[in-house]
């Protein structure tokens, strides 16, 4: 499944709306990347979304 493994991010859904207001199913997806991360001196492989790979840049 598609999820942040820090925030537990997921796919969102709301509506399409048109000009006329007609409103269609839709989806919004997280931006997931997988990164190798160093966790207890062991490189991890996690899949993140591109805040929280942001504000763990940000933290070191």
């Amino acid at each position: 499944m598609a999820k942040c493994d820090s925030c537990g991010k997921t796919t969102t859904f709301g509506h399409n709306r048109s000009f006329s207001l007609r409103a269609t199913r839709r989806a919004f997806k997280p931006n997931l990347q997988k990164i190798t991360v160093i966790e207890n001196g062991k490189k991890v492989q996690k899949t993140l979304c591109a805040k929280c790979i942001r504000t763990m840049v940000k933290s070191h």
